[in-house]
């Protein structure tokens, strides 16, 4: 089944079945409020969310409606715990090559892995939102996974019970910026903005045979203003599986119900299918001696997708335009009555710098993005 989380007036959104062609959907109130609540409780709402599920699939009834991703926050708005690994070691070595560094000595015995911000998630279609583009703006193509409770110490063999869902993950990153956190020998906290999900999170049987038990054997297509950036199998090349990502995060402590774990950034040997992301693609061209693609700018767009073998979406598409952080207030905080002229020219005077009323110091802003990059060059 697919399951996605539909705005409303609340944090969390309601919880809605969508039809496996992704054209219809229907709120699952009856059956759980919020996916979180599903996840709480999973053996008992899993059931009869498939039921729904089918009846969509099988003749769509009265409570259907037509299905938009726009109108879709994260399946999982926010949660208890989002860890990232880091699980394809082509992506490590073209990162470190390029700045003359070897690999670790262990990197094939234990993944890297980051416990990153969960307070919030965004929407496959909502903007990457960055003050300046000096923190030189990324994005990172991943295969995630949202997980039951996981006992501490799960043995490898048995962690891959604890998948509940499958999504897709762009987890943006501010190299700059992470460049700097990274010398300081923690971290991330600020080089990691708001992570964004495809508009359904499926489940394994959504797979069908792309799904093992272990990897996911798909194409990831990503493309940067339409261009193509890379098309990197998420199954090859994964030195370390789902349930060995499970079971490393789960060595010394316990995982609660809707934990979500993402694969890292999906990389292939010889990055002969290209990349799922910008540094990596541009620590190649810097190895090759070539001028690198240049970071993301705002107004450019991000498009991540995963297509069956019948050329099917499976996720629909995280589909996101970059855009300069502080957002227009007086846009937003319109008063009541005001015609969409009016709207509209004061999205345009807050886009040029006229929002005075932002409390955001943006010369600060810029002045530290730009000491963030020129850090970065020289590490």
């Amino acid at each position: 089944m697919k399951l996605a989380t539909i705005k409303n007036d609340t944090r969390d959104g309601a919880l809605a079945v969508v039809s496996r062609d992704l054209r219809r959907a229907q709120i699952a109130f009856d059956v759980a409020p919020t996916l979180q609540a599903a996840l709480d409780d999973w053996g008992y709402c899993a059931p009869q969310l498939q039921n729904l599920s089918d009846e969509l699939n099988r003749q769509p009834g009265g409570r259907a409606f037509a299905f938009d991703p726009l109108q879709c926050l994260a399946p999982l708005p926010r949660a208890y715990q989002w860890l990232d690994g880091s699980s394809y070691l082509p992506h490590i070595k073209a990162l470190r090559k390029a700045r003359g560094a070897g690999m670790p000595p262990d990197a094939r015995r234990d993944p890297l892995m980051y416990q990153g911000n969960s307070d919030y998630f965004i929407g496959a279609c909502d903007p990457i939102e960055a003050a300046s583009e000096a923190w030189e703006i990324d994005l990172e193509g991943e295969l995630g996974v949202i997980l039951g409770d996981v006992p501490m110490a799960v043995k490898h063999e048995r962690a891959g019970e604890e998948i509940r869902l499958f999504v897709l993950i762009n987890d943006v990153s501010l190299r700059a910026v992470l460049a700097r956190e990274f010398r300081k020998g923690l971290g991330p906290v600020q080089g990691k903005i708001a992570t964004a999900f495809s508009p359904v999170a499926v489940t394994a049987d959504e797979l069908g045979a792309a799904w093992d038990g272990r990897r996911v054997s798909r194409p990831l297509r990503v493309s940067v203003n339409d261009e193509t950036l890379g098309e990197p199998d998420c199954g090859s090349d994964m030195q370390f599986d789902f349930p060995h990502l499970i079971a490393h995060a789960a060595r010394t402590r316990r995982l609660g119900a809707g934990t979500v774990l993402g694969s890292g950034t999906v990389s292939n040997q010889g990055h002969a299918a290209g990349h799922a992301c910008i540094a990596e693609r541009r620590a190649t061209e810097a190895v090759a001696g070539r001028d690198p693609l240049p970071f993301l700018r705002f107004g450019d767009r991000v498009r991540i997708e995963m297509l069956d073998a019948a050329g099917h979406s499976i996720f629909g598409a995280i589909d996101q335009r970059v855009v300069q952080y502080p957002a227009p207030r007086r846009a937003l905080d319109a008063l009541p009555g005001a015609d969409a002229e009016q709207e509209a020219s004061a999205v345009d005077d807050a886009v040029r710098g006229g929002d005075e009323a932002a409390d955001i110091d943006a010369d600060a802003i810029e002045v530290a993005a730009k000491e963030d990059a020129a850090d970065a060059g020289k590490s």
